[in-house]
């Protein structure tokens, strides 16, 4: 399976709990499990990178378990307990230096955990009904929550006392009445202090902790629909968001507008990633597609069924390694598992139908009144 595992480009997490590897380049996907112990428990809700090198990706289950998959070896090599399921799932993980975990969970818990260590060093509440954390990519020990009635905050792992940034309550609407926030998804805009936020209300907010408005410096709103995840482009000036019914666009962050809509999705959007260096986004959820987007000219690239929900996917940093020369979409399916079976079963062919009396009889018709014509 070390063969195999080198190969793939794009990891996904579904709701079976199996983790899969899609090889772009080879127009193959492969499932990574134990299938003798297989269950709705070790469904998978996060992953991310456990080394620099991405030798190493961790794995977040429902049961509160974050697995090590080693992808030069394609198999797991280790299991650790980092929370308790009656806390929720896992809402995000991250790796600091010296392969330090950070991981956080819905009812609000952050913990930081050392490899030689089953008990957290370090321990703090977000608020309850958290829906993601992010890692800083500039500064990996600087982290961001939020989630339902639980407004963006900022933590400095290093004195996670209290947060280094608390966003306020939206201003009142038109009527004096109170704006409910719910935040889904965030990431930190690279080159400045900057948040990007969108939320369950269809709305997209940035905010500024270097500026003493603690509201949003920016807001924009998207469709109709709760908006459910999002991802920055290298770039950093575009964000692409996702919602519940499939509706994916690319918002322009320094003029509040819509540049455009990526097609092709079914069902609800739960992952979201854009490429660290190509032009490209990839995209799953509840239809069990895996989709890559060009986001020059958002045209479908690939399409990949893997037959479960997918909750999360995450990007190598490495070239897609697309094949030269072919153009479209390019349609990848996963190796089907049982065709033996289909093939030594016989063949059943439908007998043509018997022509009933009544249609017998109309062409005797027709040919009789011919003749009485003549």
């Amino acid at each position: 399976m070390g063969d195999t595992s080198r190969l793939c480009s794009v990891w996904l997490g579904s709701e079976t709990g199996i983790l899969k590897g899609v090889s772009l380049s080879r127009k193959q996907a492969f499932n990574f499990c134990n299938t003798s112990h297989l269950s709705r428990d070790q469904e998978v809700r996060a992953l991310c990178w456990g080394d620099p090198a991405e030798s190493e990706l961790l794995v977040g289950s429902v049961d509160g378990t974050v697995k090590t998959f080693s992808t030069e070896k394609g198999s797991f090599t280790e299991t650790r307990r980092c929370g308790d399921p009656a806390d929720g799932c896992f809402t995000g993980l991250a790796v600091l230096s010296g392969s330090t975990l950070v991981s956080c969970v819905e009812c609000g818990t952050l913990r930081v955990w050392r490899e030689d260590s089953s008990e957290p060093v370090k321990e703090l509440s977000a608020g309850k009904n958290v829906c993601r954390m992010r890692q800083s990519p500039v500064h990996p020990h600087k982290v961001a929550t939020g989630g339902k009635e639980n407004g963006l905050k900022i933590w400095d792992l290093e004195n996670p006392e209290k947060p280094v940034f608390t966003a306020k309550n939206l201003r009142d609407d038109w009527l004096d009445l109170r704006r409910p926030h719910w935040v889904r998804d965030m990431a930190f805009i690279p080159g400045t202090d900057k948040v990007v936020t969108c939320t369950g209300y269809h709305q997209v907010h940035i905010f500024d902790p270097s500026s003493p408005q603690r509201r949003p410096v920016l807001e924009v709103e998207y469709g109709e629909y709760p908006l459910t995840a999002l991802s920055l482009t290298a770039s950093g000036d575009t964000v692409v968001v996702g919602n519940t019914h499939g509706q994916i666009a690319l918002l322009d962050l320094r003029k509040g507008l819509v540049r455009g809509c990526l097609k092709g999705l079914v069902g609800g959007v739960r992952g979201l990633q854009c490429h660290p260096s190509q032009p490209v986004v990839a995209s799953c959820g509840l239809d069990r597609f895996l989709r890559i987007h060009s986001l020059e000219d958002r045209k479908l690239q690939h399409k990949v069924y893997l037959k479960s929900r997918l909750n999360c996917l995450l990007f190598s940093s490495r070239d897609l390694e697309e094949p030269a020369g072919e153009s479209g979409a390019q349609e990848v399916k996963e190796e089907e598992e049982g065709d033996e079976v289909w093939d030594s079963m016989e063949r059943v062919e439908e007998k043509p139908k018997r022509k009933t009396t009544e249609e017998e009889e109309e062409p005797q018709k027709k040919k009789g009144k011919k003749k009485k014509k003549n």
